[in-house]
């Protein structure tokens, strides 16, 4: 499917959801003549449309938006960063993989929510304990794609590698670096949304500002438009660094066929 079709096929299954939201919640049904859908629980898209343009009107968004987009972006480079050397290193050292395995696995199953009030214990109710609480969200997607991706490495083409006279510093750039990039940025395209995740649930327990803390003062006065509108924003606000991630995904693995090109 051609890029234009696609893009009309993504905004049609858009504009279906919400005709069917906006019938569901607002036209009367039956003999008492009620929505299906009570719009108190639900809102209605026209109700969550104009608070989004009120938000984006009256400028009381943008502040927000900033503070999230900060400690998003500092939990995604942090959190990337650190997984793929980590990842790396893990990958090269057999046997400092093989003794802190248990203690890696323990720590990435300790759940979020726990740690987020510690955090919040440590670090304060500023930036550093939402981009901490990120951090550990992002660490462990990246880390284990990278891990795995240097281990993929096929064994002919290390072997042709050295018999070619290549050193490890070659290796690395030629052989192993090529093989995780794809893992990595599979992994990145998921980190993006738990970078956000990490925030937001950092704002919504403790913050005076950010689009958790939007969502959480909606929740709190039972405004249901407002909570979804914040929904949306964040969403929107996904897609967005998502698709930076993409561009420059395509920056580097220019290299790579499509997937046209390998069924050839």
């Amino acid at each position: 499917m051609k890029r234009l079709g696609l893009i009309s096929a993504q905004l049609g299954v858009a504009v279906v959801l919400l005709l069917l939201w906006h019938v569901l919640t607002t036209m009367p049904w039956g003999a008492g003549g009620k929505p299906l859908v009570p719009p108190f629980f639900f809102s209605t898209p026209l109700d969550v449309i104009a608070r989004i343009h009120k938000w984006f009107s009256e400028g009381t968004i943008w502040r927000h938006l900033w503070i999230t987009l900060t400690e998003s972006a500092l939990a995604f480079v942090i959190g990337s960063v650190a997984g793929v050397l980590v990842g790396f290193w893990f990958a090269r050292q057999p046997l400092i993989a093989a003794i802190f395995d248990p203690y890696v696995k323990m720590v990435n199953a300790l759940p979020r929510i726990v740690l987020a009030p510690i955090f919040t214990l440590w670090f304060g109710l500023g930036i550093a304990s939402k981009v901490a609480l990120g951090v550990t969200l992002v660490f462990f997607i990246v880390f284990f794609n990278v891990y795995q991706g240097v281990r993929e490495v096929s064994p002919t083409v290390l072997a042709n590698a050295r018999m070619l006279g290549m050193n490890e510093r070659q290796l690395m750039r030629h052989v192993y670096w090529p093989s995780a990039l794809s893992w990595m940025f599979s992994s990145l395209h998921t980190s993006v949304g738990f970078a956000v995740v990490g925030a937001v649930v950092g704002e919504y327990l403790g913050s005076a500002a950010g689009l958790g803390y939007l969502i959480l003062q909606a929740e709190g006065t039972f405004d249901i438009a407002g909570v979804f509108a914040g929904m949306f924003v964040l969403a929107v606000f996904v897609l967005v660094i998502d698709g930076l991630v993409t561009l420059v995904e395509r920056r580097l693995l220019v290299w790579r066929p499509t997937a046209a090109d390998t069924h050839k």
